[in-house]
């Protein structure tokens, strides 16, 4: 039996989590993923408890998998739509939480273009906040269901060079696969364009490539990331056409990685622009899986969390 213990009253960043808080979050995501296989997949743990789902940029895979696991935990769940809301009316990010706490949550799940909004709703919410992707700063969920997926098809989250490969500079969730791998004294290889993968990046703990192939050799997974042209990416190279001749993951070049290797996209995913589609739908390919951990590790955290819940 486990004697690890969590410790967070809320899931800001992967920075805050101690490697036995990491490996707690799995071994319990671990154990959900079976739930989810069932006929009837719930479980009481979070009866009588309400989550609210925040969501102030377009998601699927995120929102979708978070409204999963609440309702697969027995919570009340609130899905709350930005586009309708008073927002538009000028109120402001606390002012619209104060409201939504006043119906007395014990979870907000909170994403927004703004780095660090998760941490300043801390300030001053009563409820547990969960970091849904806060700007460039992070996506602990996302690093957390990556790791959940490498675990089940290495047993083991060391000893493994990862190559991350596209538009580092935009991603959060390159950041926050960052920080969970160098807790775990993974090798991390960044590739991409100096542009979108600057040498700063060797500050913490990376090895930066601007070569594909180079990157690529020896890896054990091979995580690919779209260029984030809606944060103004495309603007950083010449052109969509030079940047997949020269970033693109091809079965040619995915064959220098170990025998091994697989490969990983946290999604939306370009087919043929970083990834080829022979590619992307072959047995290397492990996407989908990471979809249905999400939903496990996100079950995880939620329940994790129950501890710290008022009421």
């Amino acid at each position: 039996m486990s004697k690890k213990v969590f410790k967070q009253s809320h899931l800001l960043g992967i920075e805050h989590l101690s490697v036995d808080e990491i490996e707690l979050i799995l071994e319990t995501a671990d154990s959900f993923v079976e739930v989810s296989t069932r006929d009837i997949k719930k479980v009481p743990a979070l009866k009588g408890k309400t989550v609210v789902n925040l969501f102030f940029e377009s998601s699927t895979r995120t929102r979708s998998s978070f409204e999963i696991a609440a309702k697969r935990l027995s919570a009340d769940l609130i899905n709350f739509n930005a586009s309708v809301s008073s927002l538009k009316k000028g109120e402001s990010l606390k002012d619209t939480v104060l409201t939504l706490e006043a119906m007395n949550p014990h979870i907000i799940v909170i994403r927004h273009s703004a780095s660090g909004s998760p941490k300043y709703l801390t300030t001053f919410a009563r409820s547990s906040i969960v970091n849904a992707g806060d700007g460039f700063h992070a996506h602990p969920t996302q690093a957390l269901l990556d790791a959940l997926t490498i675990k089940q098809h290495f047993n083991t989250l060391r000893g493994l060079k990862i190559a991350i490969v596209g538009d580092i500079l935009h991603s959060r969730v390159a950041r926050s696969n960052l920080v969970l791998h160098r807790k775990m004294e993974n090798e991390i290889a960044l590739i991409g364009p100096p542009s979108l993968v600057p040498r700063e990046f060797e500050a913490m703990g990376a090895k930066v490539y601007h070569n594909l192939k180079k990157g690529v050799e020896g890896a054990d997974i091979v995580m690919m990331l779209r260029v984030q042209q809606e944060r103004g990416a495309s603007n950083y190279f010449p052109s969509i056409r030079e940047y997949r001749k020269l970033y693109e993951i091809t079965p040619e070049v995915f064959s220098l990685a170990k025998p091994s290797a697989i490969l990983m996209h946290p999604g939306p995913m370009n087919r043929d622009v970083e990834i080829d589609t022979t590619l992307a739908d072959s047995d290397k390919s492990v996407i989908l899986e990471q979809v249905t951990n999400g939903i496990a590790v996100r079950m995880a955290v939620l329940y994790l969390l129950l501890p710290k819940l008022r009421g």
